[in-house]
């Protein structure tokens, strides 16, 4: 049994054998031009590093915080409590006809006295023309008119910026000269 054994073992070790003759015949010299190749590629070689760029300096600025405002101020950070200010709009009175639409769309197209002498704006929307006073609501930020004079309407407009807080802008609206007809 034993005599067995050794000779399947042995048979293996010669196969094994002849393997590793085999292969390291293939690791042979066959690729030495390219390894010389490569010395002398690698010989001309220099890294080369792009020296950084100069520092540039800013001049110092003092931050005012006082100024600014505590940006963790519960009314910013609270949604329900956010816009409530001086400027806020009255969200629950009723809305006049003509915020619904947008100032863009409107025209001032004429002005008149009314009976006590007070001026009277002609805005027109789509085909409707409207009398408007000092102290009614156009447009669709909360547009106040303010004054009417005979060539222009001044409004107070509240607009919400990316605080939360309503912010006065003001406007004109031109009389709008009448387009001859040909």
């Amino acid at each position: 049994m034993r005599m067995i054994v050794r000779r399947y073992l042995s048979s293996d070790y010669a196969i094994l054998l002849a393997f590793v003759l085999a292969l390291s015949a293939c690791a042979g010299d066959e690729h030495q031009d390219i390894k010389n190749w490569m010395k002398t590629e690698e010989a001309g070689m220099r890294g080369r590093i792009t020296p950084l760029p100069q520092l540039k300096t800013f001049a110092v600025v003092d931050f005012d915080t006082a100024s600014v405002g505590d940006p963790f101020q519960v009314s910013k950070l609270d949604p329900d409590k956010r816009g409530a200010g001086a400027n806020r709009p009255d969200t629950n009175r009723r809305r006049e006809p003509l915020e619904a639409y947008p100032l863009e769309s409107l025209k001032l197209v004429g002005m008149m006295v009314s009976k006590d002498g007070k001026p009277v704006a002609l805005v027109q929307a789509d085909k409707t023309i409207y009398q408007i006073r000092v102290g009614n609501y156009i447009g669709q930020n909360f547009g106040l008119v303010t004054k009417i004079s005979e060539s222009e309407l001044d409004l107070k407009e509240l607009i919400e910026d990316a605080n939360g807080d309503w912010v006065e802008r003001m406007g004109t609206m031109q009389l709008q000269e009448r387009e001859a007809k040909q």
